[in-house]
């Protein structure tokens, strides 16, 4: 079964993390709002452009969505 974008960047979570990724996946994790259930590019992709104040630039979560897709198949 393919996890969710949001609990498969779970594993990245790292309190001293300071590299974009962990960053993100901290962030992410903090914010109670995140859609945790979906695994839609769109629709992930259009909640942190209207609340994702925490990231920096949409690079990193293209970035993670690549390494998600290669890794769920």
């Amino acid at each position: 079964m393919r996890k969710s974008f949001y609990h498969f960047m779970l594993k990245f979570r790292n309190e001293k993390g300071k590299d974009d990724l962990s960053l993100f996946a901290n962030n992410m994790y903090l914010d109670h709002g995140f859609p945790k259930n979906i695994s839609d590019y769109h629709e992930i992709s259009t909640y942190l452009e209207f609340n994702g104040h925490y990231i920096n630039s949409m690079t990193i979560f293209d970035k993670a969505w690549e390494i998600y897709e290669n890794e769920q198949g």
